[in-house]
């Protein structure tokens, strides 16, 4: 697959990111090297080979699930740097 700046830029406007003509060049060199290490493991035989689910045998190691006393209202909002009446404040961090 060739990796051409029309794609970088059409790559850039649908993530709504922006770079620079040296970041671009830079990316369009790691995506390129990214790409043909997928189709070298693709050149791979894999006949026989069950697909995993998971690498490891970790399994969910959850603790119980016991009643105790909840938060109150003040111990909550604590250690938040901001509140609006009953609520966290943060930042604006999606904009248009």
């Amino acid at each position: 697959m060739e990796i051409t700046a029309q794609l970088m830029d059409k790559l850039a406007a649908l993530s709504g990111l922006h770079f620079d003509d040296a970041q671009k060049a830079a990316l369009q060199t790691d995506l390129h090297r990214m790409i043909r290490f997928v189709e070298k493991l693709q050149e791979l035989d894999t006949t026989g080979i069950e697909p995993l689910l998971q690498v490891g045998a970790a399994e969910n190691v959850l603790r119980d699930d016991l009643p105790g006393t909840p938060f109150s209202m003040e111990q909550a909002m604590a250690p938040a740097p901001k509140i609006h009446e009953d609520f966290f404040q943060v930042p604006k961090v999606i904009q248009k």
